[in-house]
C-alpha cells in the first residue's frame, strides 16, 4: 500500500490524481480531521505508527513550515524503519545535494542512513507557486513581484512532478536514484510577466522590489519570518544565475516534453480573473 502526505496540496493532489487515474490503491494522511485516509501529524510523533501500519511506500514531503529534521523527520523515518516501509519517494528541491543547507538535503542524508530504498525528486519552482504565493499580485495589480533580478528559473508544472511522482512510486526501477527535474526552458520574471501579458490580452509588469521591500510586504501580510527567509533564499538563488539549469529527467521520466509555461499560463486563466 502507498501512503500520499500533503495530498491536498499543489504537488500532492497531482500524485493522487494520476494514481487514482491508474486505478492504483493508496491512502492519504493529513493532520486535518477528515482531509485524510490516516492521521499524519509530524508534530506529533505519537500519529506515526498508525499512519504507517501495513504501508509499503510513502511519498514524503515536507511541510513548508517544519524546518528542524531531527526533531520532526527523523522520528518518522526511523517509525518507517520499523514498519519494514520499503520505499520512499521524497520530493526534495533543485540543488539539495550541493546545498547541504536546506532542510531537504537534510531530510535525504537521514533517508540515505536509515537504509530504506529510496527515490529522491528535485524539481524546479513551480509554476503554480505563482498563483498561490503571488496571486494577489497577480490578480489585483497585474504584477510579479519577486526579488529575482533578471535571473532565469527552469520552472515545472506540478502536474508533471504527479506523474513523475506516480511512475517512482510504482516502478521498481526507480529506486536508489535522485532525479533533477525542471522544465525545458529557463525564463526570466521579466519574460514570465510577457508571456502572461501575450496571452491574456492584459498587462503584467515584472517590478523587482529589493529584498528589503519584498521583506516588509511580506510581514505585512502576515507571513512567518521563516517563510520569508525561505522565499528569500529562492528569489536570490534564481538572482545568481543558480536556478537556471535545465535538465532532462523530467522528459525522460514522462517519456514526452514538459508542459511548457505559455500552456500553464493558457489553462490558468479562469484562477487570474
Amino acid at each position: 500500500m502507498i501512503l500520499i502526505t500533503g495530498s491536498t496540496g499543489n504537488v500532492g493532489k497531482e500524485v493522487v490524481r494520476e494514481l487514482q487515474s491508474e486505478g492504483i490503491p493508496f491512502v492519504t494522511a493529513s493532520h486535518r480531521s477528515g482531509h485524510g485516509d490516516r492521521y499524519l501529524n509530524f508534530e506529533d510523533a505519537s500519529s506515526f505508527t498508525g499512519a504507517l501500519q501495513g504501508i509499503d511506500s510513502v511519498f514524503l514531503m515536507r511541510p513548508p513550515h517544519l524546518a528542524d529534521v531531527n526533531k520532526y523527520f527523523r522520528p518518522f523515518i526511523e517509525e518507517a524503519v520499523k514498519q519494514n516501509v520499503k520505499h520512499i519517494v521524497f520530493l526534495s528541491v533543485l540543488g539539495a545535494d550541493k546545498n547541504k543547507i536546506v532542510p531537504h538535503a537534510k531530510i535525504e542524508k537521514v533517508i540515505l542512513e536509515s537504509n530504506i530504498p529510496y527515490t529522491f525528486l528535485r524539481p524546479s519552482f513551480f509554476m503554480q507557486n505563482l498563483l498561490t504565493e503571488h496571486g494577489e499580485e497577480l490578480r489585483e495589480k497585474h504584477d510579479i513581484y519577486v526579488p529575482a533580478g533578471k535571473g532565469k528559473t527552469s520552472f515545472i508544472d506540478v502536474r508533471d512532478i504527479g506523474v513523475a511522482a506516480m511512475k517512482t512510486l510504482i516502478q521498481e526501477e526507480h529506486r536508489g536514484k535522485a532525479y533533477d527535474l525542471t522544465g525545458n526552458e529557463a525564463l526570466s520574471y521579466q519574460e514570465v510577466a510577457e508571456i502572461f501579458s501575450e496571452i491574456t490580452g492584459e498587462s503584467f509588469t515584472y517590478s523587482n522590489p529589493s529584498i528589503l521591500e519584498f521583506w516588509k510586504t511580506y510581514r505585512k501580510k502576515g507571513m512567518s519570518n521563516d517563510k520569508i527567509v525561505v522565499m528569500v533564499g529562492i528569489y536570490t538563488t534564481a538572482k545568481i544565475g543558480f536556478a537556471k539549469r535545465v535538465t532532462k529527467d523530467l522528459h525522460t521520466l514522462l517519456e514526452h516534453a514538459p508542459i511548457t509555461f505559455e500552456q500553464f499560463v493558457k489553462d490558468s486563466i479562469d484562477t487570474l480573473k
